[in-house]
């Protein structure tokens, strides 16, 4: 509870609306606040004003849920004692902007900055669902540092199709190699996606979304079991009010995300996301929040605190089921219960919900174990990301809770080589060059290829593409191979069941290993050592350096340019270069506008 000592701090708002020092800027910062029934009394109370963060739009249908749960919000910050004050934030929505929403997290970020900086707000309540959108959000509350918590907008419900689990995303991948192998026609490839989206909410498989959203969760920024509620569930609107009353209360208490978001809260995260079977995206996503909360995060982390995890939910793509049984067996709570009983999880991190993360987990067990297997009992033993590097790239991680026992038996338990496999490399630059080719004869494509695809990475797409997941060529799909070993400087979708080396950086575009690689050479992949080499005499690769990198399309929007001159590689979080060092600027007076 709030003590009337906690009240009487002077809040941030106040500056604005109750100024005796400038009574006529008071007075302008007021005046067209009643143009829409506002009180002068309200503002001037020395009430809290909570921002509501708003993600939700008819472009944004990930995030459309919170257009009715932002009233819940609203409730909750009333009866808490402060005053809701809700604002639009930049759309993200993951399956539709072109030629990749990853060019939005940045500019979203810098638009929340903005308003949460410049605006007479004394805490905010993040909005959170679609991909994008909870990086950004968490981004820009760390470099503002005012009171912030996230509502996540919940997965959809499970979707079904001819009586199997349809999880979004993961149902369209399976889908494209049965239509490629045809084994289906075009209208069964569509229905089965169309099945696949029941209701409101963001992906209901653990994909980048519930992956990212969990993660808020992790690191202590939600309220517990807040990342994994169905969005058509009564508690999602029921956690939107408590939120909002929570809101309240932790600017009483001065929480703020530099109190919450420190080294130990992002490895939890990073545990966590193994243990889900989260997405490949939460690394460059983590990356660019540790970044902004001025956290030291490394990119050997994944490997050194997250790759011995195993895999404890059995939600696709990694495992079965989907969003609502997951939430039904205990959510992610359930899962860092596990983690934390392991001794694998930092408990005495804060949280926002004013208690440390092991008494927010005090009883959260898990209530169904075929969905959340105990910590002895997993779905895969050494379920993190590897963590790769050699002279085709820096860094680069592969997901391995989705390398299927099949992809281990023809590529990683060659006798006496164990862990290590080569292959003919056969190099697209970009995914229109993949489309058009991959079916080629000429290729030659067999079993013991390794598909490349660069020109996908910040600057070479620009923002970074879901491209990396390629699909064997036709006739291998039709003799039942359903993968080949993949590598790429960009991203894949989180909703893939793909095992790919990818988020390689540096880029070709930015003078990478993988610029100077040719079609026909040897990769040798070394799971053991964490190492990918193309077996290339290093005269060789110096004389191909001389060609020059490979073209990348030209910018299309002036964003896009601002975007690549500035923007860092994915083993950095692909942030803006120099935006890091603003911290905590809400410290800072403001000066007037008049």
């Amino acid at each position: 509870m709030t003590d009337s000592r906690t009240r009487k701090r002077r809040l941030r708002s106040q500056d604005w609306f109750d100024n005796p020092d400038h009574i006529d800027m008071a007075a302008l910062y007021l005046e067209r606040f009643m143009n829409y029934g506002i009180t002068p009394e309200e503002l001037r109370s020395g009430k809290p004003i909570i921002g509501i963060a708003q993600s939700g739009s008819d472009l944004t249908p990930c995030n459309r849920v919170h257009i009715e749960l932002a009233k819940r919000v609203r409730d909750g910050i009333r009866d808490a004692g402060g005053i809701p004050i809700e604002f639009p934030t930049h759309p993200i929505f993951e399956n539709c902007k072109r030629p990749t929403a990853a060019l939005d997290r940045n500019l979203a970020y810098l638009g929340l900055v903005e308003i949460l900086y410049g605006y007479p707000l004394d805490g905010v309540v993040l909005t959170t669902g679609c991909d994008k959108t909870t990086p950004s959000a968490i981004m820009a509350a760390s470099t503002v540092d005012i009171p912030a918590i996230v509502l996540s907008g919940g997965p959809m419900l499970d979707g079904w199709h001819e009586g199997e689990l349809a999880g979004s995303g993961t149902v369209i991948w399976r889908m494209r190699r049965k239509y490629a192998a045809g084994e289906i026609d075009r209208e069964e490839f569509l229905q089965a996606a169309l099945d696949s989206a029941p209701s409101v909410g963001h992906c209901n498989t653990m994909g980048t979304a519930s992956t990212m959203n969990a993660l808020a969760e992790a690191l202590g920024l939600s309220l517990t079991g807040c990342g994994a509620i169905p969005a058509a569930y009564r508690e999602r609107g029921q956690m939107a009010y408590r939120t909002g009353r929570r809101a309240v209360e932790i600017v009483f208490e001065d929480l703020k995300p530099s109190d919450i978001l420190t080294r130990a809260a992002f490895l939890n995260a990073i545990r966590t996301n193994s243990a889900i079977g989260g997405s490949t995206n939460a690394q460059p996503h983590l990356a660019a929040m540790a970044k902004h909360a001025g956290v030291e995060l490394y990119p050997d982390d994944w490997q050194v605190h997250g790759f011995d995890i195993p895999l404890l939910a059995n939600v696709q793509p990694a495992g079965a089921f989907l969003g609502e049984r997951y939430h039904r067996a205990g959510g992610t709570p359930a899962i860092m219960w596990e983690l934390l009983q392991a001794g694998k999880l930092d408990g005495d991190c804060r949280t926002v919900t004013g208690r440390t993360m092991a008494e927010n987990l005090n009883g959260r067990e898990a209530s169904d174990r075929e969905v959340i297997r105990p910590f002895d009992a997993p779905l895969k033993e050494r379920a993190g990301f590897l963590v790769l590097k050699g002279n085709l790239f820096d860094f680069a991680i592969m997901k391995m809770s989705v390398v299927s026992e099949d992809f281990r038996q023809r590529y990683l338990q060659e006798p006496g080589r164990e862990g290590v496999f080569e292959g003919k490399a056969v190099v697209f630059d970009g995914s229109e060059d993949y489309h058009r080719r991959i079916n080629d004869p000429a290729l030659g494509i067999d079993e013991n290829t390794i598909l490349v695809i660069r020109g996908a990475g910040p600057l070479g797409w620009p923002g970074s593409a879901e491209v990396v997941n390629m699909q064997p060529p036709d006739h291998l799909l039709k003799r039942g191979i359903r993968s080949l070993p993949t590598i790429g400087d960009g991203r894949q979708s989180g909703t893939a069941d793909s095992p790919s080396i990818l988020n390689a950086s540096p880029e070709s575009a930015a003078g990478g290993g993988l610029a100077w690689l040719r079609s026909g050479d040897t990769i040798r992949i070394d799971f053991n050592h964490g190492r990918c080499d193309m077996l290339v005499d290093g005269a060789e690769i110096e004389r191909r350096k001389d060609e020059g990198i490979p073209p990348v399309p030209a910018d299309a929007t002036p964003w896009q340019q601002i975007y690549r001159r500035s923007v860092t590689q994915l083993a950095d979080g692909a942030v803006l270069e120099g935006a890091a060092e603003f911290r905590q600027i809400a410290k800072k007076p403001l000066r007037h506008n008049h």
